[in-house]
């Protein structure tokens, strides 16, 4: 009799993730030995092809596969899904000889799957298998079959796959991140391919959001608090830089500043009198996702973004949030 309520809840769960991270383990220790160079193999065929990875897979497969196009496009290796069954109604016509085939079929009997295994073999397009009976239709087949080890199922019954398409994506994402590693693909890169949402917000730089040239609240370093209150009052940024001479950046004032220094002759006093002489600053090509790291870890409200000593430009927290960062 099955436990009920919360703790039968938890511990399905436990049992389940038990499960599927002793599949991941058997997977691991079999890309020590023979999968590994088959791996690499992969690896080396898909990253010195001049054509796309056409992933194809059908059921549970499918949406696997799926998934890895997905991951692989956006790391910088081309790659789109076909459907089995869309492929023998016209859509091998999308495949080129150039292209790499992976197909996806825990049995390698996928019914479905023949006319793409018959086509690879025909047009001599490299063929890729992802499965789990090496004596299977598809990995005998196949130009290279990487052969996943049988695990259990976290299904008590053994028929939905769980710990199967776990193994299929955790190879797939291996595979990405290979590919990844292979050409030196880079943040900047990554940003290329993810402009939108949080994401591509985080990948953003400084230099992307930042206000620039009078939109900075500047004055000079001999001037008085006044002249700090009627810059920082005009900006709304609740601060203002001061700089030297050379345009060197030499402190800022803020609100706290004003606050911690108030007395009768304030306005009067020179601004280095209040002003905070060692502010935080940051570089234009910091990311916006280490950006707010820095924010909230100094806990202050605007950057300074500097470039030779010299603020070229500044963020406010809010800005962050505008950007959809934070």
């Amino acid at each position: 009799m099955t436990e009920t309520g919360e703790a039968g809840a938890r511990a399905s769960a436990g049992r389940s993730i038990a499960i599927e991270i002793a599949g991941l383990e058997k997977l691991r220790e079999a890309l020590a030995g023979p999968l590994g160079a088959v791996f690499a193999e992969s690896v080396a065929r898909i990253g010195s092809g001049t054509g796309r990875v056409i992933v194809t897979g059908m059921g549970k497969s499918g949406h696997v596969g799926r998934k890895i196009a997905s991951t692989l496009a956006s790391t910088g290796t081309p790659a789109h899904f076909v459907h089995p069954a869309e492929a023998s109604h016209g859509d091998l016509g999308m495949i080129r000889s150039e292209d790499v085939i992976l197909a996806l079929s825990w049995s390698g009997e996928t019914a479905e799957l023949a006319d793409l295994i018959g086509y690879s073999r025909r047009f001599r397009v490299t063929l890729i298998a992802i499965t789990a009976n090496p004596e299977s239709t598809l990995a005998e087949k196949a130009d290279l079959a990487l052969v996943l080890p049988r695990a259990e199922e976290a299904c008590p019954n053994g028929l939905a796959p769980t710990t199967s398409t776990t193994m299929q994506i955790a190879l797939g994402d291996a595979l990405a991140v290979a590919l990844l590693e292979r050409r030196d693909f880079t943040r900047d890169d990554f940003r290329t391919f993810h402009p939108g949402g949080k994401l591509g917000a985080q990948l953003k730089t400084v230099r992307d959001i930042m206000h620039r040239g009078a939109r900075i609240p500047i004055i000079a370093e001999d001037a008085r608090v006044e002249a700090a209150v009627a810059e920082i009052s005009a900006k709304g940024f609740g601060c203002t830089l001061v700089i030297d001479d050379s345009g060197r950046l030499a402190g800022i004032v803020t609100d706290g500043d004003l606050r911690r220094h108030l007395r009768p002759d304030l306005m009067q006093l020179p601004v280095t009198a209040v002003m905070t002489r060692t502010p935080k600053t940051v570089p234009p090509a910091m990311l916006l996702a280490a950006a707010i790291e820095f924010q909230e870890r100094h806990k202050i409200t605007a950057l300074i973004v500097v470039e030779a000593g010299r603020p070229v430009g500044l963020v406010h927290y809010l800005d962050l949030l505008r950007a959809g960062a934070a």
